[in-house]
């Protein structure tokens, strides 16, 4: 599958800067209770140009600094288990490092090689449970400026894995600014110029809901939940935390957990 080019040196700076965000990690968690596991003790692994494990930064001094509040997502996440940050889905073996029965969460990740999308194919093939956040247009603040390799990614570029599993992702050029919330499945999930899914001939068999903004997949073994925004994983006052918490909670719970399967197309 061809793909895009990966942004220079954006791995290399991540690698460099691990050290540092595990020690900062630790840090944190000193003195502070375990998060609660509500179903187990279990790996979660997340790949995302997001400010969620670790934040927006300038360099080492502004990741080590203890009065940054951490992400409410990150809480979320570790209700299932380990967070596990990713710099790479493919090792030198090519394979991704998570084990088979764990959970991953691409969040608006950096454009994958062609590696990388072999290797992410395979695992979830083989039984892994995925949670794509794919946002055409990223409507999150960011400290830096457009072009910055700091940034997150502000536009998704997985055309090549998305087309493989049977998805395109569609933008409507006209669509106003201003977050609502799209229904589904009892929730409401948090939107900000949201794309849409389009069901095309792929390996997979999806199901499309709440106006074709999330995806439902089964790929032999594994399971993929898309959406077609990230503006849920935005922050913001302690009330829009509360519902999209929820909303992250619901996604968590059908990509581990599932709904219906789809029907063949």
């Amino acid at each position: 599958m061809p793909n895009s080019t990966p942004k220079p040196n954006s791995r290399r700076l991540v690698r460099a800067l691990l050290a540092a965000l595990s020690l900062a990690a630790a840090c944190a968690g000193c003195g502070q209770a375990s998060p609660r596991k509500l179903h187990g003790e279990g790996t979660v692994g997340l790949y995302t140009s997001l400010p969620i494990f670790w934040p927006e930064a300038g360099g080492v001094a502004d990741l080590l600094a203890t009065d940054r509040e951490a992400h409410w997502a990150l809480a979320v996440l570790q209700e299932r288990g380990e967070v596990v940050p990713l710099d790479t889905l493919a090792n030198r073996e090519g394979v991704l490092d998570l084990p088979g029965d764990a959970l991953l969460v691409l969040a608006q990740p950096r454009p994958l090689s062609p590696d990388e999308n072999v290797a992410l194919d395979r695992w979830v093939r083989g039984g892994g449970r995925l949670l794509l956040f794919v946002d055409p247009l990223l409507t999150a603040h960011s400290d830096f400026a457009l072009g910055d390799p700091r940034r997150p990614q502000d536009v998704a570029l997985l055309s090549p894995i998305l087309a493989h599993w049977g998805l395109e992702l569609l933008f409507d050029e006209t669509a106003l600014p201003g977050e609502h919330e799209t229904g589904w499945d009892g929730t409401g999930i948090p939107v900000n110029l949201a794309g849409h899914f389009r069901l095309i001939p792929g390996d997979a068999r999806c199901a499309l809901a709440a106006k074709a903004i999330v995806a439902e997949c089964r790929l032999e073994k594994g399971r993929i939940v898309a959406l077609a925004d990230a503006a849920v994983l935005e922050t913001g006052e302690s009330r829009n935390v509360r519902s999209r918490a929820a909303a992250l909670r619901k996604l968590l719970d059908h990509a581990q957990n599932g709904a219906a399967t789809p029907e063949k197309r």
